[in-house]
């Protein structure tokens, strides 16, 4: 700071000439006249009274010359051809002076021009011209001088923003309680206690629920997160891209503590766009971006993926994610410090196959058949999506959620199934997708579901015989 002042050159001679020469409130161009101030320049000054004071000027010779001629109807008048002159009426024209120069004859009197009036005219007719251009010169010679001292100027306007940017980071500071991060090449990210900066803001005092992120070089360089949409996974991993960008700009950042090791890039692949001009679609983009990624992140790069292959296929998808955590998690390939949020729960098998991958999960407690979001980070995966609790959150009607959860159970007493082998260096479960055998259904087939539907309502304890028949006659005629 004190280096600050001692370099900050306040400019005074600069900015006395500009207040000197210019007008508080000046007009938006510089063609236009008006700029320059009173008392700057005697011809400006001298331009500005002919314009001004013309007619008061005009009414004072007309005056005069009613007196000295003793024509008590005789005006001045003006036309674009003539221009000022003094007009009298016909019975009036005996009282003329000879120093009077005739100009025009009218049917009613005659018009006449002096030399007193032919010089104020010409002062009053180019006064606004003459102003407006003679402004002009002065504004554009200001500006010269002021831009021979550009050097100047550049560096007192960046120590002004050097303080604003410091005067801001410590507003922000001291208002949302942020605290001093420690900023070095461990390569090492430990946040305690963090928080969104712009989420918390929108949320009463107090409401936010804090997280830890602890990344490294290591063991813990690729965290895989699961957990049910609006659980706050995504504001988890962007309050940890934005704390680390706060730290690394000299801010002061929104956790108890945090020890942030430099990183060399921050890549994002958040939310969904289609760009139809190009023809691309939303899973196109999606896979540039990851592209993007791959290709230029380096060991020292922070990586934010928020579910990744979900614009395709569930098998194609999950056959991309897994394919990019391996990629990512490689120290040869990448190695990249990874927040990964997913909702392909296959994928928490990796902490046991990669060196590197950490599981973690967003913690929610079931009460009944509701759920409560409890927004924080824990170290475990999770094999639950709480899809249909977050339909019925939504708003989804009664009917459609009851039936929902039916076809669920449906699916899964059916072997909605785990992952199959993948080849893979790792010995990955391979993703290809499981053959039916001839004549089975698919799982996903609404017949099945439908028979599964029926199968429900039976009641094993009270079923007989040929109860049982007929309804084994009903689903063969159904599965035809």
């Amino acid at each position: 700071m004190q280096d600050l002042y001692a370099n900050l050159d306040l400019c005074t001679d600069i900015c006395e000439h500009i207040e000197r020469a210019i007008v508080d409130e000046p007009p938006i161009t510089i063609t236009e006249g008006g700029i320059i101030r009173e008392g700057y320049n005697k011809q400006v000054d001298e331009y500005k009274k002919w314009a001004t004071d013309g007619k008061k000027w005009l009414l004072d010779i007309e005056t005069k010359e009613r007196e000295l001629t003793g024509i008590k109807n005789l005006k001045i008048g003006f036309n674009k051809v003539f221009g000022y002159f003094l007009e009298v009426t016909k019975s009036n024209i005996d009282s003329v002076p000879e120093r009077y120069i005739r100009k025009q004859t009218l049917t009613n009197g005659e018009r006449y021009v002096t030399e007193e009036l032919t010089e104020v005219e010409g002062k009053i007719l180019g006064a606004e011209e003459k102003l407006v251009d003679l402004e002009y010169n002065l504004f554009t010679e200001l500006r010269g001088e002021i831009a021979g001292n550009i050097k100047r100027l550049q560096l007192s306007a960046n120590i002004i923003a050097i303080l604003d940017v410091i005067n801001s980071f410590a507003n922000v500071a001291e208002d949302m309680n942020y605290n001093i991060p420690i900023v070095d090449n461990s390569g090492v990210i430990d946040i305690k206690d963090g928080r969104h900066p712009v989420i918390e803001k929108m949320l009463e005092s107090g409401a936010f629920v804090e997280n830890d992120t602890y990344l490294d070089e290591g063991a813990d360089r690729f965290s895989i997160i699961t957990g049910p949409n609006m659980a706050g996974k995504s504001t988890y991993m962007r309050q940890v891209a934005l704390i680390t960008l706060l730290a690394q700009m000299g801010s002061f950042v929104p956790a108890i503590s945090a020890r942030i090791g430099v990183v060399d890039k921050i890549f994002t692949r958040v939310g969904a766009t289609d760009d139809l001009s190009m023809g691309q679609s939303t899973f196109m983009m999606e896979m540039m971006e990851v592209a993007n990624i791959l290709k230029n992140a380096t060991p020292n790069s922070l990586i934010i993926l928020d579910e990744i292959g979900r614009g395709t296929s569930t098998y194609d998808g999950l056959s991309i994610a897994w394919a990019v955590v391996e990629y990512i998690s490689d120290k040869e390939k990448c190695g990249a410090k990874t927040l990964f949020a997913t909702h392909y729960h296959e994928l928490t098998e990796l902490e046991n196959k990669l060196d590197g991958v950490k599981n973690y999960s967003v913690a929610v407690k079931e009460k009944g058949e509701d759920i409560i979001f409890l927004r924080k980070i824990v170290p475990v995966g999770t094999d639950e999506s709480y899809g249909i609790h977050v339909a019925k959150l939504a708003g989804v009607p009664h009917t459609v959620v009851t039936r929902a959860n039916e076809i669920l159970r449906t699916l899964e007493r059916n072997g909605r199934g785990t992952c199959p082998q993948v080849p893979g260096q790792l010995g990955a479960p391979a993703l290809t997708k499981p053959k039916n055998p001839e004549g089975q259904l698919d799982m996903y087939n609404y017949k099945l579901a439908d028979i599964a539907h029926e199968l429900d309502k039976v009641n094993l304890e009270e079923l007989t015989p040929i109860d049982a028949l007929n309804i084994l006659v009903k689903i063969k005629e159904k599965m035809k």
